[in-house]
């Protein structure tokens, strides 16, 4: 039976690349899918991400790609597989409640693991989805002190990406090195403008036309990781600042979902602080 795979280059570029690659994938005997390449012509970076199916031992096609294209590439062949997430939360819902109720419908190539919240106000909605809730309260804690017991938590599990759906505490570097690359957060507020607390109340005291979200991977700088998946909407002098807000969190969880799908469907290249997305 014929497996199927999703190849991922990220490399120098170089002439030939394609050329080169695409051969093995015929010496293979591979049908192609789909197939998207870059280059970032600043960083001199290729990325290619290919859909092939055929009978191959997955160990095998890297290592022939690697001889062929050159050791310091990363390469990575991997079957289709639903990942595991876990996701951390406070008390707004409808971040959250947009992926829950997404992967019940299926839309989302995943299994959650769990809900980990510092407080509980999303007990129940969570629960309603037969999906574990655990509440690590952050009162009377030191930052520090918080974060160890959700730490302690989170070796519970084995993930592939950890979710801030609306996760209101600041992660310290010790917490983002553990996961580097792993976590997901959604930010309200078109990024680079209105980093930090309250991003709405600075977009109407800044009086702006647009307002919207950015899912973005976490980095030690604050809201300032590499970009996933950016939206916007119209706002106008009518609005004060807690309008702006009801209004974004539309965006905000669909920015989320967006951005989780294509993580999960292995389309996000990390080139440096910016993103490939195919």
């Amino acid at each position: 039976m014929a497996s199927r795979a999703r190849v991922l280059i990220d490399c120098i570029d170089k002439k030939g690349l394609v050329y080169k690659i695409s051969k093995i994938f015929y010496e293979f005997d591979l049908n192609i899918v789909s197939n998207q390449e870059f280059v970032d012509k600043e960083s001199r970076h290729f990325f290619m991400r290919s859909v092939v199916t055929g009978d191959f031992d997955a160990q095998e096609l890297k290592n022939k790609i690697l001889n062929a294209i050159g050791d310091d590439a990363k390469v990575k062949v991997a079957e289709p597989r639903k990942k595991n997430i876990i996701l951390l939360a406070t008390k707004e819902s409808h971040a959250l409640g947009d992926i829950l109720i997404r992967h019940l419908d299926g839309e989302l190539d995943a299994n959650i693991a769990g809900v980990i919240a510092n407080r509980d106000n999303l007990k129940t909605l969570v629960e309603r989805f037969n999906i574990p809730f655990i509440c690590i309260s952050a009162d009377g804690l030191s930052r520090q002190e918080h974060e160890e017991l959700v730490l302690k938590e989170l070796e519970k599990y084995s993930f592939d990406y950890m979710v801030l759906a609306k996760y209101m505490r600041i992660l310290t570097p010790n917490f983002v090195a553990k996961y580097k690359g792993k976590i997901i957060n959604i930010h309200h507020s078109f990024l680079p403008a209105f980093i930090g607390a309250n991003p709405y109340k600075q977009a109407y005291e800044r009086g702006v036309k647009i307002i919207g979200a950015t899912a973005h991977f976490v980095t030690d700088d604050l809201d300032e990781g590499p970009i996933i998946a950016q939206d916007v909407i119209a706002v106008n002098h009518r609005y004060d600042w807690k309008d702006m807000q009801r209004a974004g969190r539309d965006v905000e969880k669909v920015v989320l979902s967006r951005a989780l799908k294509l993580v999960l469907e292995d389309r996000v290249f990390v080139n440096n602080n910016k993103t490939v997305v195919f």
